[in-house]
Parts: structure tokens; C-alpha cells; sequence
């Protein structure tokens, strides 16, 4: 995993990206308030932006007044890596469905 996703925060708005596709700036800073349940500083907002866009993750265009924010190929490989990587240590892949009829009540046995 590169460092610029080494970040919770990059990562969530590389997640909410690839769910939506592209963005408005301010439209994608209220998503992240409201799945943080709290509000984000706008420059620490902007900053973040900013480097993923720098490190190739994010692609930005203006529309009008608006910057408009869309993942690049670059950024969902490095979503999906971490996805991987995630998947392997919760014991939840493609093969292990949480909602099936079969899976364990409370979650993987995460004690080992």
C-alpha cells in the first residue's frame, strides 16, 4: 500500500469515490461528516485532497465554481489492495457472506 493511503481518512474518500463515481468537493466533505458523525476542519479537508490528487489517487475538474473529484485507476487498485488486505484479516471475502444463514452470530472470532 502506497503512504498516501496509509490514512483513514484517504481511504474513506477513496471508498466514498468509488461508491459515487465523482463528487463535488463540499458534497464529498458531508458524506465524511456524517459517517464520522463529526465535522472536518476544511483545510485539513483540503489538504487531503490535495495529496491524493498530488500522488495520483484523485483526479479534480472544475465544473463552474465547484471542484469535482473522481478516483483514478491508480486509486481504486490501491482501494482494492487494501480491501485485500483487510478481507484477509477479518476472515469476510467473496467466499464468506456476513449476511448468509450460516455465518457465525457476533462476527469472526477474532482471538487467534
Amino acid at each position: 500500500m502506497t503512504k498516501w493511503l496509509h490514512s483513514g481518512r484517504r481511504r474513506d474518500l477513496c471508498a466514498l469515490l468509488y461508491e459515487a463515481g465523482e463528487l463535488r468537493a463540499q458534497s464529498l466533505k458531508s458524506r465524511l461528516e456524517s459517517h464520522y458523525d463529526e465535522r472536518i476542519d476544511p483545510r485539513s479537508f483540503y489538504a487531503t485532497l490535495r495529496s491524493l490528487v498530488e500522488s495520483g489517487h484523485l483526479d479534480r475538474r472544475t465544473e463552474g465554481l465547484a471542484d469535482v473529484y473522481a478516483l483514478t485507476d491508480a486509486g481504486e487498485d490501491a482501494l482494492f489492495d487494501h480491501y485485500d488486505w483487510l478481507s484477509e484479516r477479518v476472515g469476510v471475502g467473496p467466499s464468506e457472506d456476513p449476511s448468509s444463514d450460516d455465518a457465525e452470530v457476533g462476527g469472526p472470532d477474532l482471538k487467534d
